[in-house]
């Protein structure tokens, strides 16, 4: 049953999209898992790290939770939006992301038992 979104844990999410040549991905999750997420893990509600293989390339989109903007805005100094790249994201992204996506989640539809 979807309900409105209201009063629960994750009010807000924080989207970061990378992309990777199809021969680096293998190296670049490990990366990614070693040095993006754990910041994450300490400051965020909670994070999930999902991977899309393409033919020639393959995208990976963080989404980190948060019980709003303020909470994101200190974990980035200042604007929500900031986008960290790690030092070696130059050497596997296609190109450098330059912001992340802020949304407010309005519906939620939990797993039945």
């Amino acid at each position: 049953m979807n309900r409105p979104h209201r009063g629960a844990l994750h009010e807000r999410h924080r989207i970061w999209r990378g992309r990777t040549r199809r021969d680096l991905a293998d190296a670049y999750e490990p990366y990614l898992r070693r040095e993006g997420i754990p910041p994450l893990q300490e400051k965020a509600l909670g994070v999930q790290l999902f991977r899309e293989d393409r033919e020639e390339e393959t995208e990976f989109v963080t989404i980190s939770y948060w019980p709003d903007v303020d909470a994101m805005a200190s974990f980035t100094g200042g604007d929500p939006r900031k986008i960290h790249h790690l030092p070696r994201d130059e050497e596997f992204l296609v190109e450098l992301p330059e912001r992340v996506t802020v949304m407010r989640i309005l519906v939620t539809q939990l797993p039945r038992d």
